[in-house]
């Protein structure tokens, strides 16, 4: 009997847990929605000069390389 109280202990928390959490989340202002945005948008932006730099070193080394 003690083994199945374990059991169902750790869903029961976790579901606890979540409800929680989901409780305290509040949906964001449009501030802080412009705010992530321009992060995420200024991090594709960046990846993006990144990979595109790497590719540019890359393309006359291989040809040297052949």
């Amino acid at each position: 009997m003690a083994e199945f109280e374990k059991l169902t202990e750790a869903p029961v928390e976790f579901i606890k847990d979540g409800s929680q959490f989901i409780s305290k989340c509040t949906k964001p202002s449009k501030k802080e929605y412009l705010r992530l945005v321009r992060a995420v948008g200024l991090g594709f932006l960046m990846m993006g000069v990144v990979g595109y730099a790497i590719k540019l070193i890359h393309i006359p080394i291989r040809y040297l390389i052949v």
